[in-house]
């Protein structure tokens, strides 16, 4: 690969945006389902710990989704600048939807999210939990047209080939739009990125809410905002594992290059294959080095035999392999911070169980910091997809080198790497400052003389007016304004 050429330019240009956007929606997701969460258990029980819980995570959802959206706008230009090729070829495939994911999902979760934030005490109780319900639903639902679109590009179904007469150029063409949408990876796909949307979610609200149990800020609060995380990134992490091995196994179908790169599996043999826990992988010596396998593991998990041979690279020409140090180093860390998330999720909701998870300090300052592993491990994943599909940018039909945009130069494309590179240090910034200043401030008490709103209504809804009023007087907790 040259370093220096458009080809490579235009992928480090779309990978680094697109990685800096992928922090966002996964938080989105997760946030959601635990915003939905929460102000259903203030509508059920009138508890204010639920709503205060609500109204601080609202706030720190709205910024997530405000930076999400700045952006992802640039990686739509993407592909009309640096892509045109690529873009021409999947126009009625990528037409269809993108514009159902901009229709049903981004209209959805963006209309309801003004009532989220702001219909607060001018909105019914019950229609402010389903404003909740909706943003949480848009976001799940934005997902699915996004994924169902990339899946496409790695086992493209539901189509076929038109060829232009008069220029010659082929672009795909949809015949099914069903078989599109549920091409063989779409299910397993969407389920993973669900999964870890969630495992995301669920550490970055225990990340926070862990701090304010050390400093002793906010008990109540912090206590209720960690064990719903905890019981999210807990199920999250756990069907993670089971689901993995069902899309690993829809891998080994439908793109054996991919598998066998994210193995190091160079040889398709005769006998079993191993499956690497360990090791660094040599293209040239075609063998991983420092290898720790378990022999017949590969075979049993993609076969249920450990006998049966799984296809190797040596299958495929040189030039259709993928890349495999960085196709097989992400994936294994990937799964490495998988085990590390089951394992640090099943002592949190062992501890928690035993009513002693909130005295353990050692873990709990553990939790603030391993929120960096569900984000590195959803880039990590994302990175395993997109290099073990190379060299095609559709599988099996339109290598990555001609979806190149033709009138483009080396130059400019560094020059936009640079500029999109500080616009995005800019945003990180911004990012972070505000989060910080939202974290140090923390959940708001009730504002003096503020308007009953949610807290009366839920009270009535749940016979505890009488309760809850003592509350507001500040004898059991307040609420935000």
């Amino acid at each position: 690969m040259d370093f220096g050429s458009v080809e490579f330019l235009s992928r480090l240009q779309f990978a680094l945006t697109i990685m800096f956007h992928y922090i966002f929606p996964p938080l989105a997701i997760g946030m959601g389902v635990l915003l939905v969460w929460f102000e259903g258990m203030f509508l059920k029980t009138g508890n204010p710990v639920y709503e205060r819980a609500t109204r601080f995570w609202v706030k720190i959802f709205g910024l997530n989704f405000a930076i999400g959206v700045a952006s992802g706008i640039v990686m739509e230009f993407q592909f009309g600048t640096n892509w045109a090729n690529y873009s021409r070829f999947v126009g009625d495939v990528f037409g269809s939807a993108l514009a159902a994911e901009g229709i049903f999902a981004f209209f959805l979760e963006s209309g309801f999210l003004a009532v989220l934030v702001f219909g607060w005490n001018r909105v019914s109780p019950r229609w402010h939990f389903f404003s909740t319900i909706m943003v949480s639903l848009g976001s799940i639902f934005s997902s699915i047209w996004i994924v169902v679109a990339n899946s496409w590009q790695q086992t493209p179904a539901g189509f076929h080939l038109v060829t232009n007469p008069e220029t010659g150029f082929v672009r795909a063409e949809i015949t099914d739009f069903w078989a599109l949408v549920f091409n063989p990876s779409t299910v397993p796909r969407l389920v993973h990125v669900w999964l870890g949307a969630m495992i995301m979610g669920g550490f970055f609200t225990m990340s926070i809410a862990a701090f304010y149990l050390l400093k002793k800020r906010h008990q109540e609060f912090a206590r209720k905002s960690f064990a719903a995380g905890l019981v999210l990134a807990f199920f999250g992490s756990i069907l993670a594992l089971v689901q993995g091995h069902a899309q690993a196994v829809n891998v080994a179908e439908h793109q054996p290059a991919k598998l066998a790169a994210f193995e190091g599996h160079f040889e398709t043999g005769e006998d079993g294959a191993p499956l690497y826990l360990l090791g660094w992988p040599d293209e040239e010596e075609e063998r991983v080095k420092a290898g720790v396998a378990v022999p017949g593991m590969l075979s049993f998990l993609v076969h249920g035999d450990t006998s049966r041979p799984v296809t190797g690279l040596d299958a495929f020409k040189p030039e259709d392999r993928p890349p495999v140090w960085l196709s097989f180093m992400s994936f294994h860390l990937m799964v490495g911070l998988g085990t590390i998330f089951i394992v640090l999720t099943v002592m949190g909701m062992w501890f928690l169980i035993r009513g002693t998870l909130y005295e353990k300090r050692w873990l709990l300052w553990i939790f603030v910091f391993a929120v960096l592993g569900p984000l590195a491990a959803n880039q990590l994943g994302w990175i395993a997809a997109e290099v073990g599909r190379q060299p095609w940018i559709v599988y099996g039909l339109l290598r990555t080198s001609d979806g190149l945009s033709p009138v483009l130069d080396s130059g400019q494309v560094l020059g936009s790497i640079i500029m999109f590179g500080l616009i995005y240090l800019l945003l990180t910034a911004v990012w972070l400052m505000v989060l910080d200043a939202k974290i140090r401030k923390g959940p708001e008490e009730a504002e003096p003389g503020a308007p009953g709103g949610l807290m009366n209504a839920a009270a009535a809804m749940t016979g505890k007016s009488e309760s809850l009023t003592s509350a507001k007087n500040g004898e059991g907790g307040g609420t935000s304004g």
